[in-house]
């Protein structure tokens, strides 16, 4: 199989920086494993590296759909894979680098994603249900699968329940296509906080809450808007009057900008094939030479 390094991180690890060095490195390109940064003009909100970041490493799957459209995780899994392909195939290495656990493990782990026609009835009957009842199903129906999802994603849980409602029970078996490479980034917890913190001042300051009302202007949904989660769906609620002031706005929003980062460290931590390195010391230096005996 085709060598793939994957670089994997929390919100505010830092994993875009150390990424593209690395790249630099070892002649690669990056794809992108974030599911916001896909969508045209979610720049600051998302943290898209800019032209002048990137340091002309090419990046992938940025800007490949336009607000209000759906993305599926199959679309994801069928863009990486042929970027991944592409560019192992003009000779150069490929580096997945990105904090959608989900993204990440569809490719590492080859995802055998079902294709079956959508009944679009039968789903919006199935998204009206809450999460309680459509975990209640699926204890009825298919207890096995809620040991292998996430139960606070309403729109896998909606999935697996339409599965289970059809009679498909069994999961299709992965087939992994690359041999990987996983390297965390990440840092104590409190280091990480306060580097979330900077990054969400710095991206205020920048106009972050300005790019979300440029969005609504241009014709981006509040619904869309609302389910990309944390700045997106906060700064949507702060221009729409749902915060008493900015503080309350600010604070709410820092305090689950952490919550997600613990989330990803949970999720990030059930894989035990991730390589952690030290980021207080010389992370550059010890990814690098993972990435030597892993091409070696």
């Amino acid at each position: 199989m085709n060598k793939l390094v994957v670089i994997a991180g929390t919100n505010a690890s830092g994993k875009s920086g150390i990424g593209i060095e690395l790249a630099k490195k070892y002649s690669a390109e990056i794809v992108s494993a974030d599911s916001r940064q896909i969508y045209e003009g979610l720049d600051l909100g998302s943290g898209k590296v800019t032209l002048e970041e990137t340091q002309g490493v090419p990046h992938h799957l940025i800007d490949v759909a336009k607000p209000n459209d759906f993305f599926s995780l199959t679309d994801f899994q069928d863009k990486a894979y042929d970027a991944i392909d592409d560019i192992i195939a003009r000779g150069h290495n490929a580096f997945l680098v990105g904090g959608t656990g989900l993204y990440v493990n569809s490719i590492v782990d080859g995802f055998n994603i079902r294709r079956e026609p959508v009944d679009e009835a039968f789903r919006d009957e199935v998204a009206k249900k809450s999460i309680s009842e459509l975990i209640t199903i699926l204890e009825e129906k298919n207890p096995e699968v809620l040991k292998t999802i996430d139960l606070k994603n309403k729109r896998r849980l909606e999935r697996a329940v339409e599965r289970a409602l059809k009679g498909i029970t069994d999961e299709p078996k992965n087939t992994p296509r690359y041999e990987t490479l996983l390297i965390g980034v990440t840092w104590p917890r409190e280091v990480l906080y306060e580097r979330i913190r900077e990054r969400l001042d710095r991206r205020l300051e920048q106009g972050m809450i300005d790019e979300v009302a440029t969005l609504r202007a241009n014709g981006a949904t509040d619904e869309f808007l609302f389910t990309l989660g944390l700045e997106y769906r906060y700064i949507l609620m702060y221009l729409r009057g749902d915060f008493s002031d900015f503080d309350s706005f600010y604070n709410k929003l820092f305090m689950e900008i952490r919550h997600l980062a613990k989330e990803q460290m949970t999720w990030f931590r059930k894989r035990k094939d991730i390589n952690w390195i030290d980021m207080e010391k010389n992370p550059f230096e010890e990814a690098s030479k993972l990435i030597d005996d892993f091409y070696s």
